[in-house]
């Protein structure tokens, strides 16, 4: 079965695990919506992230009369720029706080990773990563079940990684970053971060990576799947894990880049799988479905395209380290911005031009 798609409108097709479809949560009322997320142990109520600077808050079938937090007066926005990313603290319920990531001029643009907290205005500004050009800032934040945040950043921008920061150690882009924010200071460093030398950044969990854009912890595995947005030809998913390299500058998923042909792939981790410009030409990193109103794909990471709007599942198996299967999902159409999970495990999708749709059981 496949519909139309128009918008608002459910979309549904046939596929690997039968008939699924998208059915809108949010059909207006959104401005360039990049992301979603639940409040802690909550499946009615989230945030929405807006690019240029709001998240409002969504509830009982409607959003509260006043944005959430509303920090357009110091985000710079455009293109890949603007507020990025949202994570609530594991004791958001009690504590209040809360971290968000954004890009802003002041003068030289800069990725700034804050804390606010309900009530307070006063913004803490845990880190600042300079950024030397204006694509590729990541922005996704997510704490894992220790507590520690993780940051995902883009490798600086441009084209080629050309001041070669993946690979660079001494600096925080195109990393997967980890700290620790229950500290005195402004952050702490997990005493088993692999990075140890004066001369590395100790924040660094992983390296190699592109352009992070939203990744996520599987909530019964605690397994890292990540989507890295990929150059010229590739898209890639990989596992992250604290103290890989994931190849970029020198490999384009599993394929050489710098230099082209012959490069040396000792020491690189290569994605789980990737996709060429056929099916899509920006991933998004999604979710492990550990819901149950679509018992087939338990277990399956669920993952899309913002060009194509297409959706897919891998299956991963950990214990032999293989994936068993990756199939097309759904051929949505859908800017796929983010993917979010409720407290109950079913997942949504966040579509670019303004819609908010749940994942569900066809008809």
């Amino acid at each position: 079965m496949r519909r139309l798609i128009v918008l608002g409108l459910a979309i549904s097709m046939t596929g690997w695990a039968g008939s699924l479809q998208l059915i809108p949560v949010i059909k207006g009322g959104l401005k360039a919506p990049v992301g979603l997320v639940f409040e802690p142990g909550r499946s009615d109520l989230f945030y929405i992230i807006e690019q240029k600077g709001r998240i409002l808050k969504w509830q009982k079938g409607q959003f509260d009369k006043t944005p959430f937090l509303d920090i357009q007066n110091r985000v710079t926005f455009g293109g890949e720029r603007g507020l990025l990313g949202l994570a609530f603290h594991p004791l958001f319920k009690s504590n209040g706080r809360f971290f968000i990531n954004y890009t802003a001029e002041r003068p030289q643009l800069t990725t700034f990773i804050s804390e606010f907290q309900t009530g307070v205005l006063k913004e803490k500004v845990l880190l600042q990563i300079e950024q030397p050009f204006s694509n590729h800032n990541g922005g996704h934040l997510a704490f894992d079940k220790e507590g520690y945040l993780y940051i995902g950043t883009g490798d600086g921008g441009s084209a080629g990684d050309p001041l070669n920061h993946s690979q660079n150690l001494n600096s925080l882009l195109g990393k997967m970053v980890r700290i620790g924010v229950d500290s005195k200071g402004l952050y702490d460093i997990p005493k088993d971060n692999p990075l140890t030398s004066p001369q590395q950044r100790k924040e660094i969990f992983a390296w190699g990576l592109r352009n992070p854009w939203r990744f996520s912890f599987d909530r019964e595995t605690g397994a890292l799947f990540a989507g890295d947005v990929g150059q010229d030809r590739y898209e890639e998913i990989d596992l992250v894990e604290k103290g890989k390299n994931y190849g970029w500058r020198v490999m384009e998923a599993d394929h050489c880049l710098t230099p082209p042909r012959g490069c040396n792939r000792e020491g690189y981790v290569m994605p789980l799988t990737e996709y060429g410009r056929s099916e899509g030409g920006s991933v998004t990193g999604g979710y492990v479905y550990r819901g149950k109103q679509l018992p087939d794909l338990k277990g399956v990471y669920i993952y899309g395209d913002f060009m194509s709007g297409n959706i897919w599942g891998l299956s991963y198996d950990q214990a032999s380290r293989k994936v068993l299967q990756n199939r097309l999902l759904l051929k949505s159409k859908l800017s796929v911005a983010s993917f979010a999970e409720d407290a109950d495990g079913e997942l949504y999708v966040v579509d670019y031009s303004g819609v908010i749709y749940r994942l569900a059981p066809g008809l």
